[in-house]
């Protein structure tokens, strides 16, 4: 795939972009920027074709560090989606800037939920091994996982953290009513 067109928070925040926002609901009920539709990863992944078709004009995609919008970004693109761009560096970034957000109900973010479940799956594994000796492959398996992720800018444990309730959030995201929040954003 093509390396997505990279745009900074500020110039975010002055474009007529439609801004899409593909983190988990919970995530996006935390803190959002406003104007922002959410359309969460697995979604965009499982209906590229249709949301590619849904989209018309220029979109910026938007994620906590930029990783699940460069992922978004090549499924829509392949799905012949056009005039895309990712917001360099997130929400992360669009904050540190001080860019205007809508904070919600606060809850991890889908990065920190992977660090603590990883830190105390190696940890308890670690401890257990001194009873349980083949408990330390555990924390060998967990840390392959995390190298594979880095290497491949990929999260196995967040897309399954991903499916908890605990990130669906309030309202869980259904291809009907994003293509037609989509139908009236892109109308405006």
């Amino acid at each position: 795939m093509s390396s997505p067109t990279l745009i900074a928070p500020a110039e975010a925040a002055g474009t007529d972009a439609l801004l899409v926002d593909v983190r988990t609901p919970a995530e996006y009920e935390t803190a959002h920027i406003p104007g922002a539709v959410n359309v969460p990863l697995p979604l965009v992944q499982e209906h590229a074709g249709a949301l590619a078709a849904a989209l018309a004009g220029p979109v910026v995609l938007v994620c906590q560090a930029g990783s699940r919008a460069r992922t978004a970004h090549d499924a829509l693109s392949a799905a012949g989606a056009d005039q895309l761009s990712v917001l360099d560096g997130g929400m992360n970034a669009h904050t540190a800037d001080g860019q205007t957000v809508r904070r919600g109900r606060q809850r991890w973010a889908l990065e920190r939920q992977v660090r603590l479940l990883a830190g105390a799956v190696v940890a308890s594994s670690v401890l257990a091994s001194i009873r349980f000796p083949r408990v330390r492959f555990l924390a060998g398996g967990i840390g392959a996982g995390l190298t594979v992720a880095a290497v491949t800018d990929t999260c196995a444990m967040g897309a399954a953290l991903s499916a908890l309730p605990y990130n669906r959030g309030e309202a869980p995201a259904r291809l009907d009513d994003v293509l037609q929040v989509l139908g009236s954003a892109t109308t405006r």
